[in-house]
């Protein structure tokens, strides 16, 4: 029996009322095949939705949508570069990092002011952490906690907002615009931010040795003296003193802060974290039971929102396999804006096409001397030329749990999102090309797309992962 007369003898089980929807849903995209479509969060170059050679578009989607479900052992691919990526001591410590707040410098910002959805008040220290904007509220690990969730307020407003952590190990390349190639050198980015922890490597490495110095020892080896060879940092002398005339690319150097032996205990935190995030899993949804044979696990418009999404929204272009992401950097016209509760520009920012130069050239990417392996993932990386306001294609899955979407925190909601790339690019406010384009699908169908992404949430994260741990004094 041909898939798409399976699919016919499913839906004459339905009620009535579901039957006429998920039709209609089916004979629009039959009748449109694989036009131009939307996706929840941009990509616009339709790709074909089976390898097989088949006269029916249904059949040929259906086939594709299978392709996706996630298996249900499914675990973190191996990471070469780091070593301790699966030892469990190193996700212990990890966690404990991820919580831990004693990492950070003094507040900077007037925005902290102390009320609900900040970290304390300006000049206060020790109130940034991992999970103050990677938080585990709702199992997300996005940004729940800022005020209005779009862009992230640590020691400073961020100017763009804080991405889930949840299927973070499948990414090579992090940070929207993959600034970073490797976990164990993201770690660098938001601790030495004047706008986030607003720290230092050498401020970190020494906490380290005051805090974990032996949990750290058990796994990483022996520490350098710290306390001993370098100037003893207060958590007031942690980072900047004040915001940086250019906060988003600027830092304030200590003393030794990027010699090997201090780098490299920051280089093991980063690793540490990663054995931990790579825990982070939104698992497996409705639409895996669905595409794995429970016909019944899907409503009537959330299989209508399936097909739409993978015929004429043409969404799998970038949305592709088990975690609905290609990884890679798509330009999609979002505008950037005056944020007004910040004072933040969010506009013009070229994304990969920035990043690209500075993580070829970082003495801390997975070529480098503190990878414990080169995989070959620099070399997937396109020409800078080729990134320009590109942003790196998030994961779909649990997507309905995130507060806000898009790199700078643009819409609210996913119907806002969905209705963007249902009308293509913004006029203006972005860098280069975009990749967008008026797709016109209707509002049953938009509905229906919506419907199907909020059936992509799961169980989430082991609970395990998401209590706070006991921190030493």
């Amino acid at each position: 029996m041909k898939r798409s007369q399976a699919l016919t003898l499913q839906l004459q089980e339905r009620q009535p009322s579901e039957l006429w929807l998920c039709l209609l849903g089916a004979l629009t995209i039959a009748l449109s095949g694989c036009g131009q479509g939307a996706c929840a969060s941009g990509c616009s170059t339709p790709a074909p939705t089976s390898t097989g050679q088949t006269s029916d578009p249904l059949a040929a989607a259906h086939a594709a949508l299978k392709t996706m479900s996630l298996p249900r052992d499914a675990a973190p691919p191996m990471d070469r570069t780091n070593r301790f990526a699966d030892d469990p001591r190193a996700l212990s410590l990890g966690k404990k990092f991820f919580f831990e707040t004693r990492f950070s410098g003094p507040l900077l910002d007037s925005a902290n002011n102390g009320t609900t959805g900040t970290l304390g008040r300006v000049g206060e220290t020790g109130k940034v952490a991992c999970a103050s904007c990677h938080s585990p509220q709702n199992a997300s690990f996005s940004d729940t906690r800022s005020p209005r969730g779009q862009l992230s307020l640590g020691s400073g407003w961020t100017h763009r907002k804080a991405p889930s952590l949840l299927n973070v190990a499948q990414s090579q390349f992090l940070m929207w615009d993959g600034r970073r190639d490797s976990a164990f050198s993201q770690v660098f980015s938001p601790m030495e931010s004047p706008l986030e922890f607003n720290s230092s490597r050498l401020f970190v490495a020494q906490q380290v040795y005051r805090l974990y110095r032996a949990e750290y020892e058990a796994i990483f080896g022996a520490m350098p003296a710290l306390l001993d060879r370098y100037p003893v940092l207060a958590p007031a002398e942690a980072g900047c003193t004040s915001l940086p005339p250019d906060p988003m690319h600027a830092t304030c150097a200590k003393p030794e802060h990027t010699s090997d032996e201090v780098t490299a205990v920051v280089v093991n935190v980063g690793k540490a974290l990663q054995a931990y995030t790579r825990q982070l899993s939104c698992g497996r949804s409705r639409f895996d039971d669905w595409a794995d044979g429970e016909e019944a696990a899907m409503t009537a418009d959330e299989v209508a929102g399936a097909f739409v999404f993978a015929q004429k929204g043409a969404c799998t272009a970038c949305h592709t396999g088990p975690y609905f992401s290609d990884q890679r950097f798509h330009n999609v016209g979002v505008a950037g804006s005056l944020v007004p509760f910040t004072g933040v520009m969010t506009m013009n920012d070229p994304g990969a096409g920035f990043a690209a130069p500075l993580l070829l050239a970082d003495p801390l990417n997975s070529r480098g001397k503190f990878s414990d392996g080169d995989d070959g993932r620099l070399d997937s990386l396109p020409p800078a030329d080729k990134l320009e306001g590109a942003f790196k294609t998030p994961s779909l899955r649990c997507v309905s749990r995130r507060k806000t979407f898009m790199h700078n925190g643009a819409y609210r909601s996913l119907s806002d999102v969905i209705d963007f790339f249902d009308q293509g690019s913004a006029p203006g406010g972005f860098v280069g090309t975009s990749e967008n384009f008026p797709r016109g699908l209707s509002q049953v169908e938009r509905e229906q797309l919506l419907a199907f992404l909020r059936a992509l949430d799961g169980e989430g994260p082991n609970p395990d992962l998401l209590t706070p741990p006991e921190l030493p004094p």
